[in-house]
């Protein structure tokens, strides 16, 4: 399994979201949170399983959530680029490193 690197604004767009549905429900954040580190692990685990984004980064669709996120393959490691809404701009995020 690869390990998974962060882009430096990932961290502050999860803690957004977990914030916007713990004002739903706290258990509705949890499942956002098991959801999403799941997808994550299962990106370390089958990178090459995922589509390609028009930004030319892999695409990692969540099931239950309207949210995706976007990562680069390299050999030792996945780097998450973006954390985002499905209808968020698709240009947001997309020049991150």
């Amino acid at each position: 399994m690869k390990d998974a690197v962060y882009h430096p604004k990932v961290p502050s767009e999860v803690r957004d979201i977990i914030e916007y549905y713990e004002g739903i429900s706290a258990p509705l954040a949890d499942e956002f949170w098991e959801e999403l580190t799941s997808a994550i692990q299962y990106a370390q685990e089958y990178p090459e399983r995922h589509h390609w984004d028009a930004s030319g980064r892999r695409r990692s669709n969540l099931k239950r959530f309207p949210y995706h996120f976007l990562f680069r393959l390299f050999d030792s490691h996945i780097r998450i680029t973006v954390i985002r809404h499905h209808s968020r701009d698709p240009s947001f995020g997309s020049r991150r490193a």
